[in-house]
């Protein structure tokens, strides 16, 4: 057995022959949950044995780290640490996440102020820090974080339109180093939720609606996040996946985080479907899971009907059928806030909902905070999101509402994954060595490709893409210095353009302006129509020259009205400006193909049914719609692996919309070693 590296700030060592432990209880022994040659489940076990009542209590609180000047710690100056201090000293918390939007190298120094603090508690347990995804585009305050120098990859919907669990894999190693380098241990995520209603709110970071993708894709994803197949590695980020079960199956496409979105509909049929991306998850050891927020309603288990509870307060979902039947051993961290009341600031708030109001005990609104934390460990809660409220939970036991023994077995499994980490011997990270790994240019060039690669090319009239150097074009949403960059010229109107490049977004509404989370999603519609911004520029500039639309897809657009004023359409799913250039001037090839059909009209949205996937009627692209996208042609020669002849081609798919297939793609002699410009 070799010498793991130890780091510590003002824990003592202790030299035992050729190996060195840290003295965490400060006895001059070595303790057996101090012991790093002992498995994790005994260290726990032991640990677990030493500690009070008020520290497994503690435990079981999965708090956020304060931000200073933020009420939910999305701050940019760093954490209060004094704050901090009072929950990991006072209250026994040793799981926080973190919401700072700060450089690479101050997230590892701030993280490492943290691990000082937990250093200096009676067993000085490190904290085990977690994180919503930091390495996309989108982000809703209380569900994603800005990347904020991390390297930058398209939405997990771009990953299902490649279909290439290799390409998964490699983004979830990237993203582990990364975390781990800023002192991050936990990734909230991947979401194994089906997208299987068009307007739900948070599609964008699942893998699409189709089961068995959505399952290679989650698999991939905990694989390469957790560093193995076989569970959590000692370098690796415990994985939570989530959210248990159905919550994409939602009527309207409201959200859970919402009191009007609380329900979402299943039966016998579907709900299998739902199950199914989680079976991968448990193929691979995840180590955490996420019930969802929602009540699921159909939903049943060996023939009974589950309760019409909240996902973390539903004892079917969690222990007869996740423990139960699939034999779950990791942890179940519930979503925040489950336990909190739901005032009128929250159920139908007048003015704009503060974060204070935020709440989602759906189900159980009539029982006491008390009795929800009850309710929700006696279901099969580890942890509880969001909350800083260790009392609660000495009172449940105390009052004989939940055994101590149960709360073990808890406290236990959240102690197995810190040790599995090795956070007990090396809890700090090298700020320096963050600046050197996060975001680097190695790193940013794998994940531009992949936002160039996930594209959809929908329609290519006549041809039309890819486009010749020095070509004319009018630019809208587009930084003319990238397009200068692609040798194209740019010009001030479009009648002057060979071809116009309009980024648009998918339609959507804010219905619900006072809500927290509802004014800050996409709600409603998905069709382009007259009076939508994107629809109208495009129906003036659409008789004046060519046009090249490039659709942001966080959901299911319809396109019926504007796909026919577009002379080609480029599908994204986070895709910057050179990445997307690099497609439009055949530099890189657009390789995705739909991870979800797009209807046809409102109507078809309206009549299918929330909890099927890719349903609806005599949709417009199905799902898996995509043309092949040829490299530019070269006057004598191309370094592109495809267009020289080093790789065969990819065979074309069909074209579901009938629009013109791309032509052949041409093959040249490889260019000699040259300098990019």
């Amino acid at each position: 057995m070799s010498q793991p590296h130890l780091s510590t700030h003002d824990a003592p060592i202790i030299v035992l022959g050729e190996y060195r432990f840290r003295d965490l209880d400060r006895d001059g022994k070595i303790s057996p949950f101090e012991d790093w040659r002992r498995p994790p489940e005994e260290r726990a076990a032991d640990l677990v044995s030493r500690m009070t009542l008020d520290d497994k209590a503690g435990a079981m609180m999965h708090s956020t780290l304060a931000g200073i000047g933020s009420p939910i710690g999305r701050s940019t100056r760093g954490y209060d640490l004094a704050a901090t201090r009072h929950e990991i000293l006072d209250l026994n918390i040793t799981s926080f996440i973190t919401r700072l939007v700060v450089s690479p190298r101050m997230m590892a120094e701030q993280n490492n102020a943290v691990q000082e603090i937990a250093e200096h508690g009676r067993f000085g347990i490190p904290v085990t820090i977690s994180s919503d995804p930091r390495n996309h585009f989108e982000h809703v305050d209380g569900a994603g974080n800005m990347s904020a120098g991390y390297s930058q990859w398209p939405e997990t919907l771009g990953f299902a339109a490649l279909r290439d669990p290799a390409i998964v894999r490699r983004f979830a190693d990237i993203a582990r180093q990364e975390y781990r380098a800023t002192g991050i241990h936990q990734a909230l995520s991947p979401q194994a939720d089906l997208f299987t209603e068009p307007r739900w709110a948070r599609g964008a970071g699942t893998f699409g609606a189709n089961p068995d993708l959505v399952g290679r894709m989650v698999g991939a994803y905990v694989e390469g996040f957790q560093g193995g197949r076989n569970g959590l590695s000692r370098d690796g980020v415990l994985t939570v996946v989530k959210h248990w079960v159905g919550y994409g199956a939602t009527p309207n496409g409201w959200d859970g985080h919402n009191y009007y979105g609380r329900f979402a509909k299943v039966d016998d049929r579907s709900f299998g479907l739902h199950v199914r991306p989680f079976e991968a998850a448990f193929k691979v050891k995840v180590a955490g899971l996420m019930p969802t927020y929602s009540i699921v309603r159909g939903a049943t288990v060996n023939g009974r009907k589950a309760e019409e509870v909240g996902g973390g307060f539903n004892r079917l979902l969690l222990t007869d059928l996740l423990r139960g039947r699939y034999g779950y051993q990791g942890i179940v961290l519930s979503d925040w806030n489950i336990t909190l009341d739901c005032t009128e600031a929250c159920t139908d708030p007048k003015v704009p909902q503060p974060a204070s109001a935020i709440a989602m005990p759906w189900g159980v609104e009539h029982l006491s905070p008390l009795a929800r934390y009850a309710k929700g460990i006696n279901a099969g809660i580890d942890q509880f999101g969001g909350v800083d409220e260790p009392g609660r939970i000495v009172e449940a036991v105390r009052r004989g509402l939940v055994t101590e023994k149960r709360i073990d077995a808890s406290v236990r499994r959240i102690l197995i994954s810190k040790f599995e980490m090795g956070l007990f011997e090396d809890p700090f990270v090298d700020p320096e060595r963050a600046d050197r790994i996060v975001g680097n240019t190695a790193f940013q060039a794998l994940a531009d490709q992949a936002q160039a690669q996930a594209q959809v090319l929908l329609k290519n009239s006549r041809g039309m893409l890819p486009m010749r150097s020095a070509a004319k074009v009018w630019l809208h949403g587009v930084d003319p210095r990238e397009a200068q960059h692609f040798g194209l010229v740019v010009v001030g109107r479009p009648e002057q353009a060979d071809f116009a490049l309009v980024r648009i977004s998918t339609p959507f509404e804010v219905l619900h302006p006072n809500h927290f989370f509802g004014s800050r999603q996409n709600e409603g519609r998905l069709d382009f129509r007259p009076g939508n911004a994107d629809f109208d520029l495009v129906r003036s500039i659409a008789g004046k020259t060519r046009v090249v639309l490039s659709l942001f897809a966080d959901r299911p657009a319809v396109l019926t009205r504007i796909a026919p004023m577009a002379d080609a359409i480029l599908v994204n799913f986070g895709v910057s400006d050179g990445a997307l250039l690099k497609v439009v001037t055949g530099r890189e090839r657009a390789k995705g193909r739909l991870p979800f059909e797009m209807p046809s009209s409102m109507a078809a949205v309206e009549g299918q049914d929330p909890a099927m996937p890719d349903d609806s009627i005599d949709p417009l692209y199905r799902f898996g719609a995509g043309l092949e996208l040829p490299v530019r042609r070269r006057p004598r020669c191309s370094n592109d692996p495809i267009a020289s002849g080093r790789r065969a081609p990819n065979r074309k798919s069909p074209d579901s919309a009938r629009t013109a297939g791309a032509p052949r793609t041409p093959r040249f002699m490889p260019c000699r070693p040259r300098r990019s410009p």
